[in-house]
C-alpha cells in the first residue's frame, strides 16, 4: 500500500502490517499539520525483504528526506532501512501483547555502529514524537517549519499553563 500524492513526499511512512495503522496515523497527521508531505505504505522487513531494501534505495531518488519505519515484536524493520539507506530514520517499536514491547524496542534501538537508528517512545508518544523529529530535521533547511516549530512549541507551554490553572483551582475548592 503506498499513498498517491500529487506533490513529492519528503518522508516515507513505513510500517510493517497494515493493522499498525492506528498507532500510526497520529504522525500522519502531524506531518499533515505542519503541511509535511508523506507517502505511506506496508512494507514488511521479513515477509518483503526485497522490497524494503528497493524502497530504502531509492527513497532519496524520489524525494524523501527522512523515513520513519514502525513495526512491533522482532521486526527490525527500522533497521532493514537503515542499512539500505543513508536517509535518517526514525524508529517507532510498536508494543505487542508478547513481552509488551520490550522485543520490538530492543529491536529497533540496538543496532550495530554505523546503522543509526533513531527511536522513539513505546506507545502514544512515538508516532508523535517520530513526526516532531522529522519536522526538526527538515526545519534545519525550512525556516517555515521553523516557525511552525514555535508556534508548536510555545503551544504546549500554554497547555502545560493552563493545565496548572486549572489544578490550582481545584486544590483551592478542596482547602475551602
Amino acid at each position: 500500500m503506498k499513498s498517491k500524492c500529487k506533490v513529492s513526499p519528503e518522508v516515507g511512512l513505513v510500517m510493517g502490517s497494515d493493522s499498525d495503522w492506528a498507532l500510526v496515523e497520529p504522525a500522519f497527521k502531524i506531518l499533515r499539520d505542519f503541511g509535511v508531505h508523506c507517502e505511506v505504505s506496508v512494507i514488511s522487513a521479513h515477509r518483503t525483504p526485497g522490497l524494503a531494501a528497493r524502497y530504502a534505495e531509492q527513497a532519496g531518488r524520489r524525494g524523501i528526506k527522512i523515513i520513519i519505519a514502525a513495526a512491533g515484536g522482532a521486526a527490525h524493520l527500522a533497521g532493514v532501512l537503515a542499512a539500505h539507506t543513508t536517509l535518517p530514520v526514525i524508529g517507532i517499536p510498536i508494543a505487542s501483547r508478547s513481552l509488551n514491547g520490550l522485543d520490538a524496542l530492543l529491536s529497533t534501538i540496538q543496532m550495530p555502529a554505523g546503522i543509526p537508528v533513531a527511536t522513539v517512545a513505546l506507545g502514544s508518544a512515538g508516532p508523535v514524537n517520530a513526526a516532531v523529529l522529522a519536522v526538526q530535521i527538515l526545519a534545519l533547511h525550512r525556516a517555515d517549519l521553523a516557525a511552525r516549530l514555535q508556534a508548536y512549541k510555545q503551544s504546549l507551554k500554554e497547555k502545560v499553563k493552563k493545565g496548572n490553572i486549572k489544578v490550582q483551582s481545584l486544590l483551592e475548592n478542596i482547602h475551602e
